[in-house]
């Protein structure tokens, strides 16, 4: 891979990034800053390559991603949606359109199953490896086992916790390193909407 492509990458997973943890396109002067160019014409050539491959396009100055997958990338990797935020704490989450489509590793998202990315919020599951603004990826299925790390919809709201079935009640378990969070203990019928396969810190 030559220099020119390098530096294109490096300028897509910095745009990405950025579009994704902040929803805000970044400027010429902070793609330069990332990627070490001096001049704003060399982020905009940039710019114009990465449109042409298909990975961005660019509208009234806005950069938006688009769903098309790099064409030097080697792994296969399948679209995940990133469908908004997500409280680790109360719940609290509607229904969202995809933010963004997230290329993700076929070693990670396996084929066969249907996947979304969220946005975790707050520190009630830390010590289970969910911190905040942590991309959380999660496989969609209807059920789970006592342990799993879920995100479960409670009054057509969601919260991610560790999910711990007994013969009468059903707890969703924070695990945090601060003692506020307390359990959510479910007597009732509640809709599983997924288990967390792995988080990707904020980068």
């Amino acid at each position: 891979m030559n220099q020119t492509a390098k530096n294109d990458l490096m300028g897509y997973s910095f745009i990405r990034s950025q579009i994704i943890h902040t929803r805000v396109s970044p400027s010429l002067r902070d793609i330069c800053k990332a990627v070490g160019y001096s001049s704003p014409r060399s982020a905009q050539l940039m710019l114009e390559r990465l449109e042409q491959k298909g990975l961005i396009k660019r509208v009234r100055g806005a950069i938006i991603l688009t769903s098309r997958k790099a064409s030097k990338v080697t792994e296969r990797t399948i679209e995940v949606p990133l469908v908004g935020s997500v409280p680790c704490g109360t719940p609290s989450l509607a229904e969202q359109e995809a933010e963004a489509v997230v290329e993700v590793s076929t070693r990670i998202a396996k084929p066969g199953h249907r996947y979304f990315i969220l946005r975790a919020q707050g520190n009630s599951m830390n010590k289970a490896g969910i911190n905040d603004h942590d991309l959380v990826l999660i496989r969609q299925q209807p059920v789970a086992q006592t342990g799993d790390r879920v995100v479960a919809l409670i009054n057509d709201e969601a919260t991610i916790k560790e999910y711990l079935q007994g013969k009468n009640a059903t707890v969703l378990m924070p695990r945090s390193k601060d003692p506020k969070y307390k359990p959510i203990i479910l007597t009732e019928d509640f809709q599983i909407q997924g288990v967390v396969v792995t988080t990707i810190p904020e980068f």
